[in-house]
């Protein structure tokens, strides 16, 4: 059997997604529901470096859940895989003191990033609790 891709494939260009304010729960672990779209793999699919979460201000606290899609409609579970989740502290906003960052991949969970991702699949999220001043995803990787 011969191997394929014995040479290191570097990423072509490099790739940030990122998500709308998010404040809205959803309990579903389907990946159905209100859902986030925060990164989609281009036509010769893509590299996810890790997920980044950042606070707009006061909230309780909340997980936030990250769903792989096929590059089909999320609405239909069956496209929808969950994949990853973090806890999110309870924040409180200040003008002297910076909100906590919350990153994937975590110490408990290593190995959920890098990730690569096939042509056009898609990173989608959510969050378990409705919470009030909302959080921004962003996700850093490459295409190929």
């Amino acid at each position: 059997i011969m191997a394929a891709n014995t040479i290191p494939i570097y990423t072509k260009l490099g790739q940030i997604g990122w998500s709308g304010v998010i404040t809205t729960a959803n309990t579903a672990k389907d990946g159905t529901g209100t859902v986030n779209l925060i990164f989609t793999a281009g036509a010769d699919g893509a590299r996810v470096e890790r997920i980044r979460v950042r606070a707009l201000g006061t909230n309780v606290a909340t997980v936030l859940r990250i769903f792989i899609n096929n590059g089909s409609d999320p609405t239909v579970a069956a496209n929808n895989v969950l994949y990853a989740e973090k806890t999110i502290a309870a924040t409180t906003l200040s003008e002297t003191a910076e909100l906590a960052l919350n990153e994937l991949p975590t110490t408990t969970d290593t190995t959920a990033f890098p990730i690569v991702l096939p042509p056009s699949y898609r990173l989608y999220c959510t969050i378990g609790t409705t919470i009030s001043a909302g959080i921004r995803v962003m996700a850093i990787g490459g295409t190929y």
